[in-house]
C-alpha cells in the first residue's frame, strides 16, 4: 500500500474543499497519508501533519493540489529525491498537472492501481559569480530569467557555451529554460514548444534590439555562461519566476542541466500534444 503525501497552495479558497474530498477518500479506502504540516494545522488535523522536508522519508507519492506555481515550488524542494509527483489542479491553467477535482476517486485508485507512468522532467542548475566567487545557487524546474527591471534601458548578455562564444543580445534579457518551461515565459517571447521528452536547454531573448536574434536548442549537458552589463543595476535573477536576486554589471550567470529531476505522474493515455491542444488552444477533442 503506498503512503501518500499531501501539500496545498493555503490562498486558494477551492483547495480546502478539495482537500477535505481527498482525506475522506483516502480514510475510506485506509489508504495512510501525511500533510504537509501548515496545511494539517489550516484543516484542524495536527495528527497527520509534518513538514515538507520530511516527505522523503515517509510518504511514495505527493499530491500537489493548486496551480502550477505550486507545483513549481515543491517540485524545486524535493529536487533532490525521486519522488512521484501527482498534480490535482485547482489554479488557473493546470498545464503541469494532471488530475481535475472533478476526478478525484479514480486519480486516487490510479494511483493505488499503478495505472500511471512517471515522466522524467529535466532541472536546470544555475549559479551567481561575482568577481569571481559564486554567491548564490539554485535550481529550476521551468526556467531562468535574466532580465532588466522597470528600468527602461537595455541589457546586453554575453553568452558562451563550454566555453566558446555563442552571442550577445542586446534588449531586456534572456530566458534560459527545460521543456517543460518551453510552454511558459519563453513562449511567450516566441520560443518554441519542446516535447518534455527531449533534454535539452533553450535559450530565448527577450524583446531583443535586433532582427537577428533567434532562439537556440541547445544540449542539456552543455555549460553555459551568460554575462550581463549595462549602465544602470535595474537587473534580475528569477529561478521559475518565483525567487529572485538582484544583478550588478559584470555578473556571470552558469547554467547547466541538473542531475535532479523531476518525477511527474502522468496518465498513460493522455499525450503531451493533447495537453498543448487543450490548455493552449482551447480544444475540447
Amino acid at each position: 500500500m503506498k503512503t501518500i503525501g499531501i501539500t496545498m497552495n493555503l490562498s486558494k479558497h477551492h483547495a480546502y474543499s478539495v482537500a477535505c474530498q481527498l482525506i475522506d477518500l483516502l480514510e475510506k479506502k485506509n489508504v495512510p497519508f501525511y500533510l504537509e504540516k501548515e496545511m494539517a494545522e489550516q484543516l484542524k488535523y495536527h495528527r497527520a501533519g509534518i513538514v515538507l522536508e520530511e516527505f522523503p522519508q515517509k510518504v511514495d507519492v505527493v499530491f500537489v493540489l493548486g496551480g502550477d506555481g505550486t507545483l513549481l515550488g515543491v517540485a524545486r524542494q524535493l529536487a533532490k529525491y525521486d519522488l512521484p509527483i501527482l498534480g490535482i489542479n485547482v489554479g488557473n491553467l493546470g498545464f503541469l498537472s494532471e488530475a481535475e477535482p472533478s476526478d478525484l476517486s479514480t486519480a486516487v485508485d490510479r494511483i493505488l492501481n499503478g495505472d500511471y507512468c512517471i515522466e522524467k522532467r529535466l532541472m536546470l542548475d544555475a549559479e551567481l559569480i561575482r568577481d569571481g566567487k559564486v554567491i548564490e545557487r539554485d535550481i529550476a524546474f521551468n526556467d531562468i530569467g535574466i532580465a532588466k527591471g522597470s528600468f527602461s534601458r537595455m541589457i546586453t548578455c554575453r553568452v558562451h557555451m563550454d566555453g566558446l562564444y555563442l552571442g550577445t543580445y542586446s534588449g531586456d534579457g534572456v530566458i534560459v529554460s527545460t521543456p517543460t518551461g518551453s510552454t511558459a515565459y519563453s513562449l511567450s517571447c516566441g520560443g518554441p514548444i519542446v516535447w518534455p521528452g527531449i533534454h535539452t536547454i533553450l535559450l530565448t531573448p527577450i524583446c531583443p534590439h535586433t532582427l537577428t536574434s533567434r532562439p537556440m536548442v541547445l544540449p542539456k549537458d552543455g555549460i553555459l555562461e551568460v554575462q550581463v552589463n549595462a549602465t544602470h543595476n535595474e537587473m534580475g535573477l528569477t529561478i521559475d519566476g518565483q525567487v529572485g536576486y538582484s544583478l550588478q554589471s559584470g555578473d556571470v550567470i552558469r547554467i547547466q542541466g541538473s542531475a535532479c529531476y523531476t518525477q511527474l505522474i502522468k496518465w498513460k493515455e493522455r499525450s503531451f500534444f493533447e495537453v498543448v491542444r487543450k490548455k493552449l488552444h482551447g480544444e475540447n477533442k
